[in-house]
């Protein structure tokens, strides 16, 4: 196993344990099975588990496994805070006790706000007193260091990333997400204050495997690297020196061994230049699947009215190279789930973006039809039932 230094020196496994997609059996997590994979990753070097409040069960096995097998103070745990459920000062404190007790700790080593996607959720944080409250949890000892888990556009990143000395972040980022979300340009930002960055869905949740294209798969398996397309994926973000820890949601032994195989192996900077063209060549596949040729460019932004373009085409391509969940899902969180949100309803049509895009995109046509696809009925309902809370008047 290799590793990489966070902000403090300490050396964390490149791969890193995600613990969201424990194996199931019937409504429950499958606590054997999870354990064996757990100490399977363990002992291969893997030191660094990453759960969180609202995933289902998974802090309180996680707990259970690592005080059973004598392992609390031999690796690093990460939880997040659901700031999304926070509406009063008092219920930070509530939900952290909460999750000590179901990790069988009492301190967590990287803890994060969960799921931010817009500055305005920062700055409620801000009005409960969170800065203090940090201050004091890291002077005793409970939080070692504190970050944020990112869902968003590059610009609302970078505007928190500012705002606060972080330790570190977590971002989604892999091949076909280079230019959306935080993005490559989050990624630097961070690296450059001297942040660790952890990746997660570094395979969009096992699409950029399962789900390739056959043209894509093509090129892979012609390929005299032999790599499957799991390495092709994590190697890609190995390969930038910027990236410290790269998750994976595993649940089968030969999963952890492959994906092990992989972190021992890659290195920063081994990637040449017909291995960036393969990667190209995969991106182009799957964009043939897409409904709309935006590259994520952002020459088209800002939009005056505050729309998301890249965003909504990059979830509008994702229903077609993905799945229509998994696109809506997508459009849900970066884009609807905002204060101020950026639907593709709100443009006036002044044609702006046009002249600047770079692919003579039809923008102003298609934002409607994206929107249409997007928010079909039930989820418009959805989104404003989940605003309505989101956003509601908060009390400290």
């Amino acid at each position: 196993m290799q590793y990489r230094k966070d902000r403090n020196g300490v050396p964390l496994s490149a791969l890193g344990f995600g613990c969201m997609r424990f194996s199931r059996s019937g409504a429950s997590i499958d606590i054997e099975k999870a354990e064996k994979l757990i100490l399977q990753a363990y002992e291969a070097g893997v030191n660094y588990y990453d759960t969180a409040y609202i995933y289902p069960g998974s802090e309180v096995a996680l707990g259970e496994i690592l005080q059973k097998n004598g392992l609390r103070e031999k690796v690093f745990i990460a939880t997040k805070l659901p700031q999304f459920l926070v509406h009063r000062a008092a219920a930070i404190d509530k939900y952290f006790d909460e999750q000590l007790k179901r990790l069988r700790t009492d301190y967590i080593d990287y803890y994060l706000m969960h799921m931010v996607t817009d500055f305005a959720q920062w700055e409620a944080l801000k009005a409960f007193g969170i800065k203090e409250w940090i201050a004091s949890k890291k002077q005793s000892g409970a939080i070692r260091n504190i970050g944020f888990s990112f869902h968003g556009n590059t610009e609302q990143f970078k505007k928190i990333l500012d705002d606060y000395d972080w330790d570190f972040c977590q971002i989604q980022y892999n091949y076909m997400d280079e230019l959306t979300q935080a993005g490559v340009e989050g990624l630097k930002a961070a690296a450059a204050k001297g942040m660790h960055v952890v990746i997660m869905e570094p395979l969009r949740g096992g699409k950029l495997v399962n789900t390739l294209p056959p043209g894509a798969k093509k090129a892979i398996e012609s390929n005299p690297r032999g790599w499957t397309p799991a390495q092709w994926g994590l190697r890609w973000l190995y390969n930038q020196p910027e990236v410290t820890v790269v998750l994976s949601g595993m649940n089968s032994e030969e999963m952890v061994e492959e994906n092990i195989r992989t972190a021992s192996e890659a290195a920063v900077g081994a990637f040449t230049k017909e291995d960036f063209a393969l990667i190209d060549d995969i991106r182009r596949e799957i964009r043939k699947t897409e409904k709309v040729s935006c590259t994520g460019c952002r020459y088209c932004m800002p939009c005056p009215q505050g729309v998301d373009i890249p965003g909504a085409f990059s979830c509008y391509n994702a229903m077609y190279a993905e799945s229509k969940h998994s696109g809506r899902w997508q459009y849900a969180q970066a884009v609807s789930m905002r204060e101020k949100p950026a639907f593709a309803t709100q443009c006036i049509e002044c044609g702006k973006c046009e002249k600047r895009c770079p692919q003579g995109i039809k923008i102003r046509e298609k934002l409607k039809e994206a929107d249409r696809a997007l928010r079909p009925f039930p989820y418009r309902v959805g989104v404003a039932v989940a605003r309505k809370y989101m956003f509601r008047k908060k009390k400290k």
